[in-house]
């Protein structure tokens, strides 16, 4: 993702290709990482969470190596679907099986751990542009395309020695290597035996309900009442986060920038790393404390501060556009690259990081690996109409009302997440699934538990139980 951002400059140069061509080349990453979203669920729950990663990364590595060797835009197109598919199958896959892996206790900072590093990922990225952009235009691009497929290979052979999911294992009635991973992934041996039994539990009752029932008609044809609350949340919540432009912001951002004054290739490349530096720092800041404060105050904090930022980023843009291309105001294309990172810096503090985890926690385990996939599809489906509409947008809506519009959509998504989404924090994923089941959703301003009517515990109870109060 980070790497785009900087290479299309040259490949538009390189390989010549029209601004129609840059939004296709930029925004098809996501509509092929559909198709992996799609496969995976089925694929993992077939050879297991470990082997779909193994493939994830293999198709990844053979997809960047082809967009650096490609000598027209059609090989480049070729290269970007395979390297998207490897995408769709570890952006499901990995959270669910870091979610699956994790002790209740550190699960939320383990499962944003797939945020924080493509956000790393994101600043190697752009630092990588800026060291190649200096060399001759037919080579530097390949370059930031090429040494993507250095991390990919060194993922297939850390995976030989990575564990497999004690859930899927058990669901497959390997109970005895279940227990040996989860004695590898407990504090001590009494809580490997509790995770343990509490997983078998949980498979057993989950198999006794699905009886001979398929999981996507469980999914989508016939779903009980907790499962219809459960997907409402997670595909709101995929919506939300790639509706409010994220995406948009990082490819685009040496356009939107080049649009407020500053024009030399080096400088555009040089903001994107500030840029990344601050967009890591907060996922990571995030990541530290998913376990301590909960979901939901980070996850409204986070949209909540997106619309904010987006509003000045619109404002900054119109006062940009009406002052002309003749005046350019220092103060406006500050505040605009101000504004940019404390986007992607609210981005990171709520719906990037929880969005995974959130994702991979609340379906029942016989739906997990499928209904995380479901949601993932629909992630990569907005993804792709926003980044490949992005420039269409712009010449229609201008800039600065592009940047309106993702403020207005934010503002929605932090109004659906107050009055959908419960606290999930210090639940096992076997006791996530009580908060669906109930008639009742009780909600606070700064969590929500759930509890069915006549219940003696209140609101105020449950929140001191969490640790959170109102």
């Amino acid at each position: 993702i980070g790497v785009m951002s900087g290479a299309i400059l040259f490949i538009k140069e390189d390989l010549r290709i029209s601004s129609t061509q840059e939004e296709i080349l930029v925004g098809s990453l996501n509509f092929f990482s559909l198709f992996g979203a799609m496969v995976s669920g089925k694929t993992a729950d077939w050879i297991g969470r470990r082997y779909t990663m193994v493939i994830a990364s293999t198709t990844f590595l053979v997809g960047a190596l082809s967009m650096s060797l490609a000598n027209s835009f059609v090989i480049l197109m070729v290269g970007r679907a395979v390297a998207g598919i490897g995408v769709g199958y570890s952006l499901m896959t990995g959270p669910v099986y870091t979610a699956e892996v994790s002790p209740a206790s550190t699960r939320g900072l383990l499962t944003s751990l797939p945020e924080v590093f493509i956000t790393v990922g994101i600043l190697v990225g752009y630092i990588l542009n800026y060291a190649f952009s200096g060399l001759p235009e037919h080579l530097n691009w390949r370059l930031m395309l090429g040494v993507a497929g250095i991390p990919a290979a060194m993922l297939i052979i850390g995976l030989i020695a990575m564990p497999e999911s004690p859930r899927w294992l058990v669901a497959q009635g390997r109970t005895g290597e279940a227990k040996k991973v989860l004695d590898r992934t407990s504090v001590d041996g009494e809580e490997a035996e509790a995770r343990l039994a509490e997983i078998v539990a949980a498979a057993r009752q989950e198999s006794l309900e699905a009886g001979k029932k398929s999981v996507w008609r469980e999914l989508l044809v016939s779903p009980s009442r907790a499962v219809r609350r459960i997907l409402l949340v997670a595909i709101g919540l995929n919506i939300f986060m790639q509706a409010s432009g994220n995406d948009a912001v990082v490819y685009y951002t040496p356009e939107v920038i080049k649009a407020a004054g500053i024009q030399k290739k080096q400088h555009l490349v040089a903001v994107t790393i500030i840029m990344g530096l601050v967009k890591t720092s907060f996922v990571i800041i995030s990541a530290l404390f998913l376990d301590r404060v909960g979901r939901r105050p980070l996850l409204l904090t986070g949209s909540c501060g997106m619309a904010a930022s987006l509003f000045t980023l619109g404002v900054c843009s119109k006062l940009i556009e009406k002052a002309g291309k003749a005046t350019k105001f220092t103060w406006t294309i500050a505040l605009s690259i101000v504004a940019i990172c404390a986007d992607v810096s609210f981005f990171s503090i709520g719906m990037g990081p929880i969005n995974w985890v959130y994702s991979s926690e609340v379906f029942p385990l016989r739906l997990r690996a499928q209904g995380s996939g479901l949601a993932l599809s629909v992630n990569r489906v907005v993804s792709g109409v926003v980044s490949m509409s992005f420039l269409s947008m712009v010449k229609a809506l201008s800039v600065g009302g592009t940047f309106f519009l993702f403020s207005g959509i934010a503002a929605l998504g932090a109004l659906f997440f107050y009055m959908f989404l419960p606290e999930t924090k210090g639940k096992t994923l076997e006791e996530i699934g009580s908060l669906f089941e109930d008639e009742r959703v009780v909600i606070s301003s700064d969590a929500c538990c759930c509890r069915r009517p006549g219940t003696r515990e209140s609101t105020h109870e449950q929140h001191d139980k969490d640790g959170v109060h109102p």
